[in-house]
C-alpha cells in the first residue's frame, strides 16, 4: 500500500509540473465565474412577482433551483469528462517512454503497484478538480438562494466515478499501443457515440424489429463503459437526491475491475 501511496502522490506531482492541475482550474474558474456573474444578475424576486398565483413561493424556488442544477451538472459532467481524458490520457503513456519505464522498473516496486499508483493519481487528478469546481457552485447556490441541499455535493462522486471507468480504458489502450493517441480515439468513440448509442437503443429495438440487432446491442450494452447512464444518474441524484436506476452503478463496478484487472495482467507480461 505504501508504494501504490508514493506512485500516486508522485502522479499528482507530476500533473501539477505539466501544467495539468492548472487547465482544469483556470478552466473550473472561470466557469464558477460565469455563474457568479449570472447569479449576480438574475433578479429573483422579478421572477417571482411574475409567478406569483401560479405557483407558491416554495415551488417557484424549487422550479429554479432544480434547472440551474440540471444546466450544471449535465454540461459539467460531459465538459468535464472530455477534460479529464485529454488531460490525463498521457500520464501512463508518459510512463511507458523509454527511459521513464526502466527506471521505475529498477525500483522496488511491482508493476500492479505501479499501475494502481498511476490509476489512483488519475483519479486524484480529476477528483480534486471536479469538488473545486462543484463546491464552488454550491456554495453560490447557497449564497443566492439560501439553499444548501448537499445532493448537489454528490455530482461529485458521480463524475469522479465515470471518469474512474473510462480511465480504465484509457490505460488498457495505452498499455496495449505504447501511446495515447488509440486511447483517446477509444475514450471518445465510446463517450460520445457507442454509450449514447446504446442508452438508446430502445428507438433502434422499435424501427428494426430484428432480433440479432436486439442480442448484438444488449451484449454491448453491458461490455461498454455506460457513460451516457451516469450522466443521467448524475444529474437526477443532483436534482432530485435519487437514484432510480442502479443497474449503471453495479454494471460500471464489474467493468471497472475487469479492465483494469485486465491492464495490470497484460502489463505485467509485456518485456520493457
Amino acid at each position: 500500500m505504501k508504494n501504490i501511496w508514493l506512485i500516486t502522490m508522485f502522479t499528482i506531482r507530476e500533473a501539477l509540473a505539466r501544467k495539468i492541475f492548472i487547465i482544469f482550474f483556470v478552466v473550473s474558474s472561470l466557469v464558477i465565474t460565469g455563474f457568479a456573474i449570472g447569479f449576480a444578475l438574475f433578479d429573483y424576486n422579478s421572477y417571482v412577482q411574475i409567478k406569483v398565483g401560479k405557483l407558491t413561493e416554495q415551488d417557484i424556488l424549487s422550479e429554479i433551483l432544480f434547472g440551474i442544477k440540471g444546466m450544471i451538472v449535465g454540461p459539467l459532467f460531459g465538459g468535464g469528462l472530455l477534460l479529464s481524458i485529454f488531460s490525463t490520457a498521457g500520464i501512463i503513456s508518459y510512463l511507458l517512454e523509454k527511459g521513464n519505464i526502466d527506471l521505475f522498473l529498477s525500483k522496488p516496486i511491482s508493476r500492479t503497484q505501479l499501475i494502481l499508483g498511476k490509476y489512483f493519481g488519475g483519479i486524484a487528478i480529476v477528483l480534486i478538480n471536479v469538488a473545486y469546481a462543484i463546491i464552488g457552485l454550491w456554495i453560490l447556490i447557497g449564497l443566492k438562494f439560501n439553499n444548501w441541499d448537499l445532493s448537489f455535493l454528490y455530482s461529485i462522486i458521480t463524475i469522479t466515478f465515470a471518469f474512474a471507468l473510462i480511465y480504465t480504458v484509457i490505460i488498457l489502450c495505452t498499455i496495449l499501443s505504447r501511446g495515447n493517441v488509440l486511447a483517446l480515439v477509444v475514450a471518445y468513440v465510446i463517450f460520445f457515440i457507442l454509450s449514447p448509442l446504446l442508452a438508446g437503443r430502445e428507438v433502434i429495438y422499435n424501427i428494426s424489429h430484428n432480433e440479432v440487432v436486439k442480442v448484438i446491442l444488449d451484449a454491448l450494452h453491458y461490455i461498454i463503459p455506460q457513460t451516457s447512464e451516469l450522466g443521467t444518474l448524475s444529474t437526477k441524484l443532483a436534482t432530485q437526491g435519487i437514484i432510480a436506476n442502479t443497474e449503471p452503478i453495479w454494471v460500471s463496478c464489474i467493468l471497472l475491475i475487469l479492465i483494469l484487472s485486465g491492464s495490470i495482467f497484460i502489463f505485467n507480461k509485456k518485456d520493457y
